[in-house]
């Protein structure tokens, strides 16, 4: 029976990739370990191989082609004996789109939604529609072929504007066109909420999906906070009409988001949202720790080894973590997840993103081996050829901008990570020691913590302990 080879899950946060090239082609034998494929994930490119024997008896997805969902069948493979035409004959036709499932009577009060008849829609995201009541008629789809897909709900689904009670039908002056004459982009709750509030929708700026305005807005406006809001009856004013350049009339290249850079999004928007950030930022002396990184690099030159302060940083912070376990934590809704190992992930940047590779228990390794690990998966990093085990996971994070002439930065917590250190440059500053005024080489870190996990007086502990390792580096040789 003919094998459906379909798109596989690659990485954990993985729903989609691109094809970006076949390793094989149609009438090929493979075997169980051979190369079939490059994917591009939403962190690297990475090769697929086979798991079963046979012949690529057809190419379902071209290379190139963006988009692909994972569990979507994109080659067939003739097992042994088959013959190639009869397995091209077997490729299953399209799962029919579900049809609306009925009346929900668990909640009996759905907020209706037009016919979405003719709109193009994967299922994920019409069951997403279904379930929250969300007019799809009124949404740009970003999927192959213009298909409204799961993310493009994404920024519909938490703002509330589902609300489970049945929206009215919008009022004519809610549902009035901008000044310009086009109609304004708008969710039903948003709309319903600026009647109420006599807030007039034309006057915003939406920040839902293409533009949309959504409840948020209507809040912002509502509080006097971000978009100004006037009177439903009152004009836009001349002034502002005529600030307002349409972005056609300016030069500009419109760039579609990588797979990488659609998960930074996503997931750093998550995290500014849900973890409610606390900032603690500490100047810390560099010159002992400078002076022992020479030290030890003029000992370590016969092994081709050079530590960079980064890689003390990294052992600094796993250290601390390893004295002050109160923020070597997760925040799982209902759970505080303790973690009794020191992982750290450090931010690297690559062509098109970033990536954060992980030193795993940082605390218990030499400096020599954190120096020699972070080169590699940094180097690997920058070719896309990291393995999701290298790059997922990690206790804590370690975002170093020093190098870049930054002095101080506040970082967004990887989630579900519940910290991340941001470190700055070391310069020459003038310096309390000894009760005199001196010269010494001051960083400024900042740590970034959430507030649901971890307490600003554990934060405050960490950092304190941060600071007495980098500034008596002896102790993180023992």
């Amino acid at each position: 029976m003919p094998i459906n080879l379909q798109m596989p899950a690659l990485s954990p946060t993985m729903e989609e990739g691109t094809l970006a090239k076949w390793l094989v082609k149609e009438g090929d034998q493979v075997s169980s370990g051979d190369l079939l494929a490059e994917i591009e994930t939403d962190k690297a490119t990475m090769e697929f191989e086979a798991i079963d024997e046979g012949v690529i008896a057809k190419i379902v997805v071209a290379e190139g082609t963006d988009n692909v969902k994972v569990g979507e069948i994109i080659a067939i493979i003739a097992e042994e004996g088959e013959d190639a035409g009869d397995a091209k004959a077997a490729e299953p036709a399209p799962a029919p789109t579900p049809a609306p499932a009925p009346a929900a009577k668990e909640n009996p009060a759905p907020a209706p939604t037009k016919s979405n008849d003719g709109i193009k829609v994967s299922p994920a995201a019409r069951r997403i529609a279904e379930a929250k009541g969300i007019d799809l008629s009124g949404i740009t789809g970003t999927g192959p072929d213009g298909k409204i897909v799961k993310g493009d709900l994404e920024g519909l689904e938490g703002s509330g504007d589902a609300a489970p009670a049945p929206i009215p039908a919008p009022a004519p002056v809610a549902a009035a066109p901008s000044a310009s004459g086009a109609r304004v982009k708008a969710t039903p709750l948003a709309r319903r909420l600026a009647k109420q509030k006599g807030i007039d929708i034309a006057t915003l700026t939406g920040t839902g999906p293409n533009g949309r305005v959504i409840k948020a807005d209507i809040e912002a406006a509502k509080t006097g906070e971000g978009v100004t809001s006037a009177p439903a009856t009152t004009a836009p004013a001349p002034a502002a009409q005529a600030a307002a350049i349409p972005d056609t009339e300016i030069p500009h290249t419109d760039e579609k988001l990588s797979n990488m850079r659609k998960t930074i999004a996503r997931r750093l928007t998550g995290s500014m949202q849900d973890a409610p950030h606390i900032y603690l930022t500490v100047d810390v002396q560099l010159d002992a720790l400078l002076a022992l990184r020479k030290e030890l690099n003029d000992s370590l030159e016969s092994r081709g080894v050079k530590l960079s302060v980064n890689d003390m940083v990294i052992k600094a912070l796993a250290i601390a973590l390893e004295q002050v376990p109160e923020c070597n934590v997760s925040f799982l809704g209902d759970q505080l997840r303790r973690y009794e190992r020191q992982d750290i992930s450090v931010a690297v940047s690559i062509p098109g993103g970033l990536i954060t590779p992980v030193i795993t228990d940082a605390a218990n390794k030499t400096l020599s081996k954190i120096a020699t690990e972070t080169k590699d998966l940094a180097s690997r990093a920058q070719e896309g050829k990291l393995q999701p085990h290298e790059y997922m996971g990690g206790t804590a994070s370690v975002s170093n901008m020093g190098m870049m002439g930054i002095k101080q930065f506040t970082a967004v917590i990887n989630p579900p990570q519940s910290m991340i250190l941001a470190v700055g440059a070391g310069e020459k500053r003038p310096h309390v020691i000894d009760d005199s005024l001196q010269i010494a080489t001051v960083m400024t870190v900042t740590g970034s913590f959430d507030h649901r996990a971890i307490d600003g007086a554990d934060g405050a502990k960490l950092l304190a302990a941060f600071k007495a390792l980098v500034e008596k580096p002896l102790g993180m040789l023992a």
